[in-house]
């Protein structure tokens, strides 16, 4: 199964809600909503991790219910953590977008030169001959 996210335990092969851990999961999510950063909202939780694991552990989709995990925050909630660290991240100017790159035509079609020398080594021939290649 693999590691277990923080606010569950399993119990006799289940995975319930770690009353404790639970609660501070939910904390650490109003926190952050509530105008805290990162860091603070994981403090104001009692949770001792980094701010990027805090931004990892709000993004965990386990969190929103699985088959196996029952859920501990509602979609919307999750929705606005995203939308939160979007728009905090723009103010940051931390918003990288792919450049659009511009489009170069590339050769389709190709044809050579004229051959005008001839090489004994074959790879000096092969050399020259690739030289010798022009797109159309």
């Amino acid at each position: 199964m693999g590691h277990t996210p923080y606010g569950y335990k399993i119990v006799n092969g289940l995975a319930v809600i770690d009353e404790v851990e639970g609660a501070a999961v939910k904390k650490l999510y109003e926190g952050y909503l509530g105008g805290l950063g990162l860091q603070a909202a994981a403090d104001e939780a009692g949770i001792n991790i980094s701010h990027s694991q805090a931004k990892r552990m709000m993004l965990n989709k386990k969190y929103l219910g699985t088959d196996y995990y029952p859920a501990l925050i509602t979609e919307d909630m999750m929705e606005q953590v995203k939308t939160e660290l979007k728009k905090r991240a723009g103010k940051l100017g931390r918003v990288y977008e792919p450049k659009e790159q511009e489009k170069q035509a590339v050769p389709t079609r190709f044809q050579f030169g004229k051959e005008e020398q001839y090489f004994e080594n074959p790879f000096l021939q092969a050399q020259y001959m690739y030289e010798l290649i022009e797109g159309v």
